[in-house]
């Protein structure tokens, strides 16, 4: 994606390169370094950011503002209207951040009401052909397989890794360091730092090669690791219901790990969300 075609095929403006047969509305800012390959379509009310680069047949319509250092690959179409019957029209927007790789053929909708947002954090990996829904709120860092299906008001939190060819229900939350195996059927909340696999998705255990990827397999030194899982299996293998599950977590001093599991699985039964997961009979 460096050049697109010859040189002499592209309309540059300073750093600025745009290819002769892409067609950009002269209403849309694009930052200096952008790259905008043949046949791409940008809309009158998008942002481009410094350095960012479009590749061949993009869309790019809307309200769409996007950071800089993206790289955008062919055939993505980004901030058209939600595909939901509730839309009236109103000008909502997609705000993408900074050093994310969307590849080929990824769509990604506007939200539905007055005033809200999709939203994409920085840094983040879409593989080919995945779809984000309207209102739908991504982290950083996050890394998403090929094909995967992702329904309205989806949030996923930072870190997580989302295996390919499945699909995420309706306002359905992910939290931060999760996995979630190809495949898997995910119509339930998935706690952070947990493993998630099945069809329906099942709870598999802590999500131990992930934690120790990033960098916090120092935290084995001080416990943390040993009491988030001591945590974990209180809550999702003990006898206790959940409630009094939490309650006993919560009676010792928590670190921030098993502080944030729960948090979000307290927030997931209570907050109108669809609950946690639950465990499988056989854990890792």
């Amino acid at each position: 994606m460096d050049k697109f075609l010859n040189p002499l095929s592209v309309k540059t403006d300073g750093a600025t390169e745009i290819h002769s047969s892409a067609e950009v509305d002269s209403r849309a800012e694009i930052e200096s370094g952008v790259i905008i390959g043949p046949g791409a379509v940008v809309g009158p009310d998008v942002h481009i950011g410094a350095n960012s680069r479009i590749g061949p047949h993009v869309v790019l319509d809307g309200r769409l503002t996007i950071g800089s250092n993206n790289r955008i690959f062919a055939g993505a179409c980004l901030g058209l209207e939600p595909q939901d019957l509730k839309y009236r029209g109103a000008p909502t927007e997609v705000v993408i951040g900074d050093e994310n790789t969307i590849r080929e053929y990824v769509t990604i909708n506007r939200a539905t009401d007055e005033g809200e947002q999709t939203k994409i954090g920085d840094r983040n990996l879409l593989m080919a052909y995945c779809h984000l829904g309207h209102n739908c709120e991504l982290g950083n860092g996050i890394v998403m397989s090929n094909s995967i299906q992702v329904a309205g008001h989806v949030v996923i939190e930072d870190r997580a890794v989302i295996g390919g060819c499945l699909g995420i229900h309706q306002f359905v939350h992910i939290g931060g360091l999760a996995m979630v195996g190809g495949m898997t059927r995910v119509d339930r909340d998935v706690p952070p730092y947990c493993l998630v696999e099945g069809h329906p998705g099942r709870l598999r255990g802590l999500n131990r090669v992930g934690l120790r990827r990033s960098g916090l397999d120092h935290i084995e030194d001080g416990g943390e690791l040993r009491q988030l899982q001591e945590v974990w299996t209180l809550l999702f293998k003990s006898d206790h219901v959940m409630s009094e599950a939490l309650t006993h977590a919560r009676k010792q001093h928590l670190m921030p790990a098993s502080s944030h599991l729960c948090d979000f699985v307290e927030a997931s039964i209570q907050n109108g969300r669809r609950g946690p997961m639950p465990a499988s009979t056989s854990t890792r």
